[in-house]
């Protein structure tokens, strides 16, 4: 495994601007919400446009925050839809924190 930084290569402001596209926009979206060792697992409603969402989330987070491990889990018949957002030691406290900002 590579030994990444945990750390967001965006500034603030352009944080700021992304806000809503970025996980803590996923975070506010969320059904449910259960900590990790290593992250956090949200769960979400299979609502039309939601893994897309997701997805787009995911792509954007990966090129500043690529410490950070995604998986993603549907559950059958539209059933919910879960994503894991796991990483290194301190990953859990990095993401609390920008969850609260």
């Amino acid at each position: 495994m590579i030994d990444l930084p945990v750390a967001c290569t965006l500034s603030p402001a352009a944080f700021d601007a992304r806000r809503q596209n970025l996980l803590p926009g996923l975070w506010r979206r969320a059904d449910q919400r259960y900590e990790l060792p290593n992250g956090f697992r949200l769960g979400f409603e299979a609502r039309p446009g939601v893994l897309a969402d997701i997805a787009r989330a995911i792509d954007a987070e990966r090129q500043c925050c690529r410490f950070l491990s995604f998986a993603i889990a549907m559950a059958p018949d539209e059933g919910p839809i879960t994503l894991e957002l796991t990483g290194p030691v301190g990953t859990r406290e990095f993401l609390e924190a920008m969850f609260e900002s």
